[in-house]
């Protein structure tokens, strides 16, 4: 058998495997926090636009929720403008707000709409803030210090997404939202994804990361359920920088998404690999663990 022939019998096993996910999967809303390393490299961009292209066309509904953080960073450093942060939340006064929402719905956001759509997906850019997807509040002052634009979830309106998704759109949603007095906020992406992923029912909620899933004792965790989710929060094995993300995931498996992934964004095709393959990649997290 030539490279050749081996080369296309692979691809042909590929498809095959893919089979029953597709089956399984078709009709259903993935939604998927994009952030990570691939927001800033173009090979990983490109292979994300791919992916959630081809979702769509066999039949999946894809989301995209995006942050920025990184981006927002390098150009307010440009600007002259040093970030501050406080437990982890970049405060955010009234100039670093308009940065933010220049950055994630004008700059980030309209790049990747424009990278789906050149792929042949039919993209279409949203932030918080149109038809009131979801409206915040400003967050309470942490340790006494006021974050300023800074905002957590009040209200979740997904009747825009669900229309767009419906008519074979692909919703890019920016995480930055408005509170009821018309103050633009600067909201956390992992919260705004769950949040969307609960009001839809999503079957998914995929969490695109810079590491292997949840590590413990330098082993990935590949699966486990609701309760031990809860465990981990509080485990001391278990990274500040990722229980925000564990409490996303245990948020969004109580209002009912079927199944939270959190893989490694920097593996080309991650989204595709996790959905298509038998044994998927990074930690999946479920109500209760399958038994066998």
């Amino acid at each position: 058998m030539t490279s050749t022939i081996r080369k296309k019998t692979r691809i042909a096993e590929i498809l095959v495997e893919a089979l029953p996910y597709i089956k399984r999967f078709h009709g259903e809303t993935a939604v998927i926090k994009y952030g990570g390393s691939v927001l800033v490299d173009d090979e990983l961009k490109e292979s994300f636009a791919v992916d959630i292209t081809l979702l769509k066309y066999v039949g999946i509904n894809p989301i995209v929720v995006h942050g920025g953080g990184r981006e927002i960073t390098r150009w307010m450093q440009k600007l002259g403008k040093e970030p501050v942060f406080l437990n982890g939340l970049r405060v955010t006064d009234a100039e670093t707000m308009e940065i933010t929402e220049m950055v994630l719905s004008g700059k980030i956001n309209s790049e990747l709409v424009s990278l789906i759509n050149r792929h042949g997906g039919k993209a279409v850019g949203l932030s918080g803030k149109d038809a009131n997807v979801f409206t915040a509040r400003k967050m309470r002052p942490v340790d006494n210090q006021d974050l300023g634009f800074v905002g957590e979830i009040e209200t979740t309106d997904v009747s825009l997404i669900k229309t767009l998704s419906d008519k074979g759109y692909i919703p890019v949603v920016s995480s930055v939202g408005e509170s009821l007095h018309g103050e633009t906020l600067n909201l956390n992406a992992d919260y705004v994804a769950a949040g969307i992923a609960s009001a839809l029912q999503a079957l998914k909620l995929i969490y695109l990361t810079d590491v292997d899933g949840i590590v413990l004792d330098g082993e990935v965790l590949p699966e486990f359920n609701l309760n031990e989710a809860e465990d981990l929060l509080t485990h001391p094995g278990i990274t500040s920088g990722m229980i925000p993300k564990l409490e996303c995931c245990v948020r969004a498996i109580k209002d009912n998404v079927s199944h939270v992934h959190i893989i490694n964004g920097s593996i080309l095709h991650s989204v595709l690999l996790e959905i298509f393959t038998d044994i998927g990649i990074g930690t999946k997290i479920t109500y209760t663990k399958r038994t066998s």
